[in-house]
């Protein structure tokens, strides 16, 4: 159940492994949290929730699906950038040594920051691989990790730096949790993604996300899956034919579906699982690039608007008080900048978005305009139509986004652990047959498709008595 990049992981693991596989989606299109539609002029390319992957690359389910070889992605040098104000950028290359370079007295503390990381890829990428109770047995590599977690998510976090422009880089990225800073969550959570635009970059798929979503649909047919659209469950009951049920949901949703078939204990659990804060987003159809007062801007994929980072951490410590903050945090990318198909030409497309409390209704236009027109002036000029999403929009949009929390539940250090639940296999459920795929589960929230994979994994395992992996090859 549901056709976004986990289910759809879920379905082409079990079609290769010659299990038969129905995928039932409640929208009319797939695609879920990556789909790409003309959301605002014809001919303009958005991406409705993600835009840009760190994840892809480091992905082993789609390193054995071999992604990269089925759909063309575009990597900018430049992985992210950070506006402190209008003069002050900051900016993350691919290259860790030109990083630190550019980050003056701080460049050292930065290359230490990362030593464990880019030193050793396979440990970054294992960190995205598997439940953290089932970590890569690389204890000296882990032991370096999390004492970084500890400078970053704590009190301390300030205490390595010696500028603004270090601390605030990093935590652009630390931020995209939307939690309360620091923290121990959003430290782990934060410096693996900003470890990956060191070790795989942080690529922008040709043509928007939906490319990633119709390779794995396409495959999934091709090994005979069927795909129902606008098919909307209720009730498990409707799925009695089932031998094995994988949901791509919520577990708020779980237990709608389940009902009382969930044993009484473990919907307890499931009913302590903590939903974070939400997202709210604004799509511009662009007359032509933004005009940032610092062009370095436009070398970036992904650029986050924050000011420095005790600005950031005041606005994300505002939003978990249920308040808007009057200097947002804001994510943008531009990617007809590397993708020009995504626009008519000479035209660019902008996604961004901001941080907002659970269930906030506000429109976000005015508040993104105005903290994008601080750091690019003139920046109305070229809009020629927007589309908003608020926080309560993005969960009518999708029901997992409960509040318009875009990570399907609060990445806290206990909900890195426990997701849903503390298991070694979190994917399987107590009722027999039911599996659960979201980004409720390991290893959380991002386009990987690791999650739908495990699940997968264990049905066959549990329901087939298949335990090797199918092959995922083209």
């Amino acid at each position: 159940m549901g056709a976004g990049p986990n289910g759809l992981a879920a379905a082409v693991t079990l079609a290769r492994a010659g299990v038969p596989v129905r995928v039932l989606e409640r929208a009319a299109t797939i695609g879920g949290g990556a789909r790409t539609a003309q959301d605002t002029l014809p001919g303009y390319l958005h991406d409705v929730c993600s835009a840009v992957h760190p994840s892809a690359y480091a992905s082993e389910f789609f390193t054995r699906f071999g992604l990269r070889q089925r759909i063309p992605f575009v990597d900018p040098d430049v992985a992210y950038a950070h506006g402190l104000d209008a003069d002050r950028v900051v900016l993350a290359w691919r290259d860790v040594a030109r990083t630190a370079d550019g980050l003056g007295p701080d460049g050292p503390a930065w290359r230490t920051l990362f030593a464990p990381f880019v030193d050793s890829p396979a440990l970054t990428r294992g960190l995205l691989s598997d439940s953290p109770l089932r970590p890569p047995l690389r204890p000296l590599g882990l032991a370096r990790v999390g004492l970084r977690v500890l400078d970053q998510g704590t009190e301390l976090w300030n205490r390595r730096w010696q500028t603004e422009e270090a601390p605030a880089l990093l935590t652009g990225v630390l931020a995209h949790p939307i939690q309360p800073m620091p923290g121990l969550g959003t430290a782990a959570a934060g410096l693996v993604l900003a470890a990956m635009a060191h070790v795989d970059g942080w690529p922008i798929p040709v043509g928007g996300s939906q490319a990633i979503v119709e390779a794995l649909a396409s495959d999934a047919r091709a090994h005979g899956a069927e795909i129902v659209t606008g098919h909307d469950v209720r009730s498990l009951e409707e799925l009695s034919d089932a031998r094995a049920v994988v949901l791509d949901t919520s577990p708020r949703a779980l237990l709608a579906i389940a009902g009382d078939r969930v044993p009484d204990r473990y919907a307890r659990r499931l009913r302590r699982y903590r939903y974070g804060d939400g997202a709210a987003k604004v799509d511009y159809a662009l007359s032509g690039p933004v005009p940032w007062a610092d062009p370095d801007l436009a070398l970036a994929g992904t650029v986050h608007l924050g000011g420095p980072r005790s600005q950031m951490a005041a606005a994300e410590a505002a939003v978990a008080r249920g308040r808007h903050p009057g200097k947002p945090y804001v994510i943008a990318s531009q990617p007809t900048t590397f993708d020009p198909s995504r626009a008519p030409a000479g035209r660019h497309v902008l996604w961004a978005y901001t941080h907002v409390p659970a269930g906030s209704t506000v429109d976000p236009t005015e508040g993104v305009t105005r903290r994008i027109e601080e750091f690019a002036p003139g920046f109305r000029e070229v809009v020629l139509s927007s589309t908003a999403r608020s926080a309560s929009d993005l969960e009518r949009y999708n029901p997992n986004y409960v509040g318009g929390d875009i990570a399907v539940g609060n990445v806290q250090a206990r909900q890195i652990l426990a997701r849903p639940v503390l298991s070694l296999d979190p994917w399987r459920t107590p009722v027999d047959g039911l599996y659960l795929c979201s980004s409720a589960t390991p290893p959380g929230p991002g386009v990987h498709g690791i999650c739908g994979w495990r699940a997968a994994l264990s049905v066959l395992r549990h329901e087939y008595g298949i335990t090797a992996p199918p092959d995922l090859s083209p």
